[in-house]
């Protein structure tokens, strides 16, 4: 078996052409859209992520605050600046990248995000709602794999409720941001749903877990993890890692996922390459909040309407 390539680009595309759509709708009735992204240090994959969103909202007309702090700003730096984005009627979603350096504590800054400019559903209330199934926004990577995969269902001419509800999920990874809210989207799906971290790897149960899955979506954050000995022949494998690697010979500095695709491609069904799948699609569902956010503001605040 060969596998399908899941192509994220064309993807993204239509999604694009949708907020675009929507955005534009927003405008013509005076709703303010504007996105805030603010890093604390200089970490690489967050200059990408970054970079990648500024050209983004520069196609989609929505104003961008990219804010960078020095590594050492104290938690009251961090938070005097959430607070002042959360007064900004201006912006409308702000985004808080990760990771923050080890001298800031999550659990103390990202409650003070408003709940509705909240994006990426980080603020305790946001993270109930979604745990409910009522999510106010779905975090973006993990909405992103979902939407790719439904996609991917729609053109394979799969019923989708048939498709889920006969599939075994298996999610690698329990980060707060991807692996544990794509659980929660597996659920909302009724599909059966597994959850693994590194202990299975450390009790030599990786393979046991992952050849059982049909829906593979691998979030751990090391590179080549899952081999082809780690998946069942037909499985669809989304691959969310994003992983920085240095070529010894050259010098260049490079991108790769969690997965050995072509080993891995050699067996799936469908697999999503890195870059090119889960990454550009999960770019535009970030801004797709942010215009969700100003219409949900405006019954919240006038201010939000010019």
């Amino acid at each position: 078996m060969t596998a399908t390539i899941i192509d994220g680009r064309k993807i993204a595309g239509g999604l694009e052409a949708h907020v675009a759509a929507e955005a534009q709708e927003l405008d013509a009735g005076g709703i303010r859209c504007g996105l805030a992204t603010l890093a604390v240090g200089d970490d690489y994959g967050s200059r990408a992520y970054v970079r990648r969103l500024k050209q983004l909202t520069s196609r989609l007309a929505i104003p961008h605050q990219a804010i960078t702090l020095p590594v050492d700003s104290t938690e009251g730096t961090v938070r005097e600046v959430v607070a002042r984005l959360n007064a900004d009627p201006a912006v409308s979603g702000i985004l808080i990248l990760r990771p923050l350096p080890p001298h800031l504590d999550e659990a103390r800054i990202f409650p003070e995000l408003s709940p509705v400019k909240d994006i990426e559903s980080v603020h305790p209330d946001n993270v109930g709602l979604l745990a409910l199934g009522r999510p106010r926004y779905v975090p973006s990577t993990a909405a992103s794999a979902f939407h790719v995969l439904d996609e991917w269902l729609d053109e394979a001419g799969e019923n989708r409720a048939e498709f889920y509800h006969g599939s075994l999920i298996v999610v690698i990874g329990r980060s707060d941001n991807v692996g544990k809210p794509a659980v929660a989207l597996a659920y909302d799906r009724q599909a059966a749903v597994e959850s693994i971290d590194i202990w299975a790897s450390r009790t030599g149960r990786l393979g046991w877990h992952t050849r059982r899955a049909d829906v593979l979506i691998v979030a751990a954050g090391v590179p080549g993890l899952i081999r082809p000995e780690h998946v069942k022949e037909g499985a669809v494998v989304l691959d969310v890692g994003i992983n920085q690697l240095t070529d010894p010979g050259s010098g260049r500095t490079y991108m790769t996922g969690d997965v050995d695709f072509d080993g891995v491609a050699r067996r799936a069904r469908a697999i999503t390459p890195v870059p090119g799948g889960v990454g550009p699609v999960t770019d535009v569902w970030l801004v797709r909040n942010t215009v969700t956010a100003a219409r949900s503001s405006l019954s919240l605040d006038p201010a939000l309407q010019r």
